[in-house]
């Protein structure tokens, strides 16, 4: 079951990417699963993008070696990675 503070965070993100990337086709719904990158939504510079929104949006610091699909790729990922920043614990 995904808490309520995660689905509020991929709310967040998801309307950025839609607002910033998708702006010309708004209808285009955002699968939490999606891969942001394979589907063409974001390229490498879309990531820095979005890392930079993401570290003033939620207040952290996105490490070099954080920068991995693993963290970054789909909004489940994303999610989980702010949670666990936002929390205190590593992300690796």
């Amino acid at each position: 079951m995904v808490s309520s503070e995660t689905r509020e965070i991929k709310d967040i993100v998801r309307d950025f990417i839609t607002k910033n990337y998708l702006y010309w086709s708004e209808h285009i719904e955002i699968k939490d699963n999606q891969s942001l990158v394979e589907e063409g939504i974001i390229d490498s510079t879309g990531i820095l993008e979005l890392a930079a929104f993401i570290e003033s949006t939620f207040r952290i610091t996105i490490d070099d070696e954080e920068f991995v699909p693993k963290n970054l790729d789909t909004l489940n990922a994303i999610g989980a990675f702010i949670l666990r920043k936002t929390n205190g614990k590593s992300a690796d």
